[in-house]
């Protein structure tokens, strides 16, 4: 039954059946008995997933569903919504990687067995892999025994006793309290943070009347005896009392932070209950608004996961852990999807199972998340070194955190205003590494999880170009050691933020848009960095190193000054030059090597022997003038004149050579024929008959393979593209293949050759792989570029244009004069990419000599 709650839609059901959408329509309108819709839009209907599987069956249009297809139909389909089932499926995927054998006993019997079992078999899971928030709690999850996800503010031991307190483990005097205080999230004053051993306030404010009470929010291990404590009549508990299914039963369980005259939590004592000033709640500020993975991985709508109350993640109350266990009933409608999954995980491993789900569903909503590319993880994760404590307070799907080298008696921290994200993040990373996570949801600058931590190294992706960060409530912050921010120069405060949180000598390394080193609105705080030996590099990336794509963002790499240098100077790198073409992003590679190389050379050295055009050590004192301006390319020099005028001559050799091979390809004169009567056949029909297989594009693959892109296909270049990292197979290509390009209206098609292939196909492209006893590829390749053919063959939506393969017509041809025409059509393709060859080469003279003359390094006569 619980399966027919998973819907999948009209171009779900084509992808079972390896259809397009109009089969599906036609099926509908044909077929009386063809499912019925249950649930979606009259015009984007959707259909319970085993009624459908059911008819496909019947009709002999579906031997068997992929077992990859069905679980990701099951996740898409899921009643709760992908993120929730993502987070189900997550779980239990770890439940199995940590113990199979408590899997093996809990799936043994029927869903609702199932259900019952797996909350206290993921909480032994969950608690010690991945773990509390220091400082907010006790050990594991919320404390030992406590309540997953209940400790908001108190764990084990109700409010924090000796050493108990934020920062209290942490070796740096606290902010928010100290040992043998209990204050959490209090006033920012210094002057006034919890001093005194008689002040008990916790979360101390007007306004806070009560932890996670009303009738909406789920109980998380209540008793009898907790009165308005996580309380909830209409709503069952996870691990309710003895009376409740049999469910992990707990004895009655005292009242956190109550008293036996008050039925109120964290009541306003007689100190601290002015409104604090680290406290936005008090002051009206609103962090809902604030997402502190807008870069990183943002969501359009932030939904709170099952089991975690709203009242949880507003700016007024301390950031909670990012996982709880999901009850029993909320478990239930996931059983079928969780056996799916299981079954995946034995095939192809429980680790790589969620990445191909999370990749997956990534890949289907593109405008949803932005996300950082997995070469730039890897850049910023080498730059920051090793590190046994790493922290990432704007998280998104953790991909900085997965890029960083694991170590033994690693801790990993991360931190994300949505609370699916952050869940996903912590799931991602327990499964990842063995490292111990530390994941909290919660609106950083405005109440960061890991107060007192101090990480060996930050690494963050943060929102740019924020307004609403938290600048009128945080104004009195000690964090701001560098100087107060401006209110439209959040990434100074993020900045801030990561070495407020690092050791001494600790690297931060932080993704920051090219704007943030220029503006004057933020010079004071840039000439404080550099006069303290904070900052110690920025490095212009290339166009297209991520999102915004249009823009080359920068990297700032910081250190914790433990002591200032006594010649300070700071490292330029610019790697513009390792643009790629259009789409097809950066040369990583070379990105990669050369800012190792020279950050590693200047961390030797204190300096680094210029590299004109490429990289240079600035002394301190050169960049402290009005503007402070640290954008590279302001401050290195061109490349060496020899090395440019020589470059010039061989680019001009180069072009002449391309232009007398141009012309020598040129075709001889058409001789006028009347028009061929042929007798025609179908991409459709070569298909079913067997003459050539067809295949299109995948949605994932392994991150090493080089992927054909549609724009690859229309400029004739090289596989420069790339796939979401997932286990999913791609489709390779091999030489004789033949691609044609499915959006976009242009009659191309192109005959992919030794060095292209072993490339994953991209999306958006139609693969055609001829027998060759039967039908030659540059014959096939030719007919299908035909204006005529493919004009035929499109269809047309309001804003694109796109091409039905099936449908384009080619004439049946011995196969002698195939090999005729697939002569031609071949000298005409070596004609066509030397144009394209001597256009590049045209333009790159052209480019260059403007520059030689203006700089002055090419005299004009």
């Amino acid at each position: 039954m619980q399966d027919n709650a998973t819907e999948v839609t009209a171009a779900g059901i084509a992808r079972l059946a390896g259809v397009g959408r109009a089969a599906v329509s036609n099926w509908r309108r044909r077929h009386a008995d063809f499912p019925k819709p249950v649930g979606g839009t009259e015009t984007s209907p959707s259909f319970a997933l085993a009624e459908v599987e059911a008819w496909l069956r019947k009709q002999g249009k579906l031997a068997e569903v992929p077992l990859r297809e069905r679980v990701w139909q099951q996740l898409a389909g899921h009643p709760e919504g992908p993120l929730t089932a993502l987070v189900h499926t997550g779980c239990v995927l770890l439940l199995i990687h940590e113990r199979p054998t408590v899997w093996l006993d809990a799936s043994a019997g029927s869903d609702a067995r199932l259900a019952a079992m797996l909350p206290g078999a993921l909480e032994k899971v969950l608690t010690p892999r991945v773990g509390g928030v220091r400082g907010r709690g006790g050990a594991g999850v919320g404390g030992a025994r406590a309540g997953v996800g209940a400790g908001v503010g108190a764990g084990a031991g109700g409010v924090a006793g000796a050493g108990g307190g934020v920062n209290a483990a942490y070796g740096r005097p606290a902010v928010s309290g100290a040992f043998g205080q209990a204050g959490v999230n209090g006033p920012s004053n210094p002057r006034a943070v919890n001093t005194g051993s008689a002040s008990p306030g916790v979360n101390s404010g007007s306004v806070a009347s009560s932890v996670n009470s009303g009738a909406a929010s789920p109980g998380v291990k209540s008793g009898s005896v907790a009165s308005g404590v996580n309380s909830s009549p209409a709503v069952p508990g996870v691990d309710p009392d003895p009376t409740a299914l049999g469910v992990n039963p707990a004895p009655t369980v005292p009242a956190v932070n109550s008293s036996p005259t008050a039925s109120t939590v964290n009541t306003p004592p007689t100190v601290h209950n002015d409104p604090a000033v680290h406290n936005p709640a008090s002051v009206g500020g609103d962090s809902a608004a604030h997402n502190a993975s807008t870069a990183h991985s943002r969501p359009t709508v932030h939904s709170t996961p099952p089991g975690t109350s709203a009242t949880a993640i507003t700016a007024g109350s301390p950031p909670t852990p990012a996982l709880t266990p999901p009850t029993g009933p909320q478990l239930l409608p996931s059983a079928p999807l969780l056996r799916g999954a299981a079954e995946l995980a034995a095939e192809i491993g429980a680790r790589q199972t969620f990445e191909f789900l999370l990749g997956r569903h990534l890949d289907a909503n593109p405008r949803q998340y932005t996300l950082t590319p997995a070469e730039l993880a890897g850049l910023m994760a080498d730059l920051a070194g090793p590190a046994r404590t790493v922290l990432d307070p704007a998280c998104g799907t953790g991909a900085l955190l997965r890029a960083v080298d694991p170590r033994p008696g690693q801790e990993l921290y991360a931190q994300d205003n949505a609370p699916e994200l952050a869940a996903l993040s912590a799931l991602r990373l327990a499964l990842h590494s063995r490292a111990t996570v530390r994941a909290a949801v919660g609106d950083t600058l405005r109440a960061d999880a890991h107060p007192g931590l101090l990480a060996d190294a930050v690494l963050c992706h943060p929102p740019f170009n924020e307004r609403n960060w938290g600048h009128d409530e945080l104004a009195y912050d000690p964090r701001w050691e560098y100087g107060f921010p401006a209110r439209t120069e959040s990434e100074l405060a993020w900045v801030q933020h990561a070495l407020a949180r690092l050791t001494d000598g600790g690297t931060a390394v932080l993704l920051m848009p090219p704007a943030a080193a220029s503006r004057r609105s933020g010079r004071r705080i840039r000439a404080d960095l550099l006069r303290r030996g904070a900052l110690r590099a920025v490095v212009a990336l290339p166009v297209g190193a991520a999102p915004p794509y249009n823009i080359p963002l920068h990297l700032w790499v910081l250190r914790r000054p433990d002591r200032t240098p006594a010649a300070p100077e700071v490292l330029l790198v610019d790697t513009g030059r390792f643009a790629g073409e259009a789409r097809g992003g950066p040369d990583w590679e070379a990105v990669r090597e050369a800012v190792l190389d020279a950050w590693r050379a200047f961390a030797r050295e204190g300096r680094l022997t210029e590299r004109p055009g490429l990289a240079r050590s600035v002394p301190v004192i050169e960049l402290l003038d009005d503007d402070v301006d640290l954008a590279p390319a302001r401050h290195l020099p061109p490349a060496a004149v020899a090395d440019g005028a020589e470059q010039l001559t061989q680019v001009r050799e180069r072009l002449g050579e391309t232009l007398r091979l141009t012309a020598d390809l040129t075709p001889p004169p058409a001789d006028p024929a009347p028009p061929a009567r042929w007798p025609l056949t179908t991409v459709g029909e070569l298909a079913r008959g067997g003459a050539l297989v067809m295949r299109t594009g995948g949605n994932g693959g392994h991150a090493r393979v080089p992927v054909l892109t549609d724009h690859d296909v229309l400029a004739g270049t090289a596989p420069s593209g790339t796939l979401p990292e997932s286990e999913e197979e791609a489709v390779l290509t091999e030489p004789g293949d033949v691609v044609v390009p499915v959006l976009g209206g242009g009659a191309m098609a192109r005959v992919i050759d030794g060095a292209t292939g072993g490339a994953a196909l991209g999306r958006n492209l139609v693969l055609l792989r001829p027998d060759r006893t039967a039908l030659d590829p540059w014959f096939l390749a030719g007919f299908l570029r035909g204006t005529a053919n493919n004009r035929q063959a499109s269809s047309y939506a309001s804003t694109a244009t796109r091409l039905d393969v099936r449908r384009l017509h080619l004439p049946r041809l011995p196969l002698e004069e195939q090999l005729r025409y697939g002569a031609r059509f071949r000298a005409l393709d070596e004609f066509e990419r030397a144009l394209r060859h001597a256009s590049r080469l045209g333009e790159q003279l052209v480019r260059g000599m403007y520059d030689g003359l203006t700089d002055g390094t090419v005299a004009p006569d």
